[in-house]
């Protein structure tokens, strides 16, 4: 469903991604890792179209991110770290106009608010401000706006933030009961959500892949060790190892 080769983007002198490339399977939840500033937003920007690669390619449901954005963007539901939320419109008006960007046709469209509104559990504060509503219901809004249109590939960041823990463990029973029927990349700072949610992980740190496989097997090749433990050798040893070289003037 998801197919990254050689996926790199430079900053003038910054290698944000080098030479990144992995699949996503249909139907798979990933688990996506990587201390601040290893490439995750980049990554995650250029798969949803808001952001060009220096080189490489990244395709989604076989469509080339770069050729065809807008029939990638017809297929994956994105949820950046900060939702993209209209703080003066109620959650259904709000919710009504993401669903009518989509192009959820015009007769569908009540239905569709009120299924993703049940499955983020904001049913019961469709008729409040989003400003007047706390940052737990507001990240619930941007995973609705997220499900709008049930798009093949959801690309979720951070997805948990501001939430209690009894909203935590609903939204990641939310997360779980997508496995089949979409594609999920999920990227958190917290492990523990990971080992909740994802079969598999990718790990990158300073713009480059080191490991991608299933939990069990990155466990199996680090007896002993917690998942924090692998995680912070994997990612140590990259950060401790010499900086990219400064891309090449143009």
């Amino acid at each position: 469903m998801i197919e990254v080769s050689q996926l790199t983007k430079r900053y003038r002198d910054l290698v944000a991604i080098e030479d990144l490339s992995f699949i996503v399977e249909k139907g798979e939840i990933l688990g996506f890792l990587g201390p601040n500033g290893a490439g995750k937003s980049t990554t995650m920007r250029i798969l949803t179209g808001f952001q060009p690669a220096t080189s490489g390619t990244a395709k989604v449901a076989g469509f080339d991110v770069f050729e065809h954005p807008l029939e990638v963007k017809r297929r994956v539901g994105y949820l950046p770290e900060i939702p993209p939320l209209y703080p003066d419109m109620t959650i259904a008006a709000y919710l009504r106009f993401v669903a009518e960007i989509k192009g959820v046709p015009r007769g569908q469209r009540a239905g569709e608010v009120e299924r993703v509104a049940s499955l983020a559990q904001v049913s019961h504060v469709m008729d409040r401000l989003i400003a007047n509503v706390s940052k737990g219901y507001k990240q619930r809004v941007g995973i609705a706006q997220a499900l709008i249109g049930s798009p093949d590939v959801l690309i979720l960041d951070e997805p948990t933030v501001g939430l209690d823990p009894s909203q935590i463990l609903e939204v990641r029973d939310l997360i779980r009961s997508l496995a089949g029927k979409h594609t999920v990349i999920l990227s958190t700072h917290i492990l523990q959500e990971v080992v909740a949610t994802c079969e598999r992980v990718l790990i990158i740190a300073g713009g480059r892949r080191v490991a991608h496989e299933k939990l069990s097997e990155l466990q199996e090749r680090h007896p002993g060790k917690s998942l924090d433990e692998i995680f912070l050798d994997l990612t140590s040893a990259t950060r401790t190892a010499a900086p990219a070289r400064p891309a090449a003037a143009a």
